[in-house]
This record gives structure tokens, sequence and C-alpha cells, in this order.
């Protein structure tokens, strides 16, 4: 593994000014809102895992992550700075057949 001794930069900190949502983005958090099942989350640290279907090869992977996360956690009041443990999967599907697939786990620390 690679170390590079430097502070990681929020997306907070990478923009100048405010962002707004777009109102493809607002149906978008609606939509999946109404999609979320009523689950129990675990408290304190977790584990999110998720897997993408995109039907495009030039998808990024990370690029749907901090919207979604921030999704989930104004579905089911949680957090997002308790997720210790982020995993991210791509698989290329047919067009139309896009998803996104997601577990939340307690994520156990290690300690040193």
């Amino acid at each position: 593994m690679i170390k590079l001794n430097i502070k990681p930069l929020s997306v907070n900190k990478v923009w100048k000014g405010k962002r707004f949502k777009t109102s493809l983005y607002l149906d978008y958090e609606k939509e999946i809102w109404w999609m979320l099942p009523d689950i129990k989350i675990p408290e304190g640290e977790m584990e999110l895992k998720m897997k993408v279907g995109f039907s495009s090869k030039a998808s990024d992977v990370d690029n749907i992550a901090k919207p979604f996360i921030d999704i989930l956690q104004k579905k089911y009041k949680f957090d997002d700075k308790n997720i210790y443990r982020l995993t991210m999967e791509k698989e290329i599907v047919n067009k139309g057949k896009e998803y996104i697939e997601f577990e939340i786990k307690k994520y156990k620390l290690k300690v040193k």
C-alpha cells in the first residue's frame, strides 16, 4: 500500500462558493428516497458496501458515492462521518439495467 503524508481534502473544500442541487438531482433524491426499504442502521462506526451497475464503461464509480451517501444519511438519519469503511464495485450492464446495490453493517474498529 502506498502512503502519502498529506491531509485529505474534503469535497466541501473543493468548490468555491455555494453549490446548488440541480432539479435532476432533486428528482433523483426523491425517487431513491421512496425506493429505499426500512432497515435498521447500526449505531456507531459502520461499513458501507456498494455495487453499481453502469451501462457505460466511461462512468466513474466514485462520482455516485457522495450524492448516494447523502441520500442514505438523510433517509436513515445517520451521520456519514461514522462510515469507517467504504467499498465500491463497478459492473457493466446493458442500457436500462443500471442499478445501485448497497449494504450497511457495523464496522469493527481495529485497536492498535
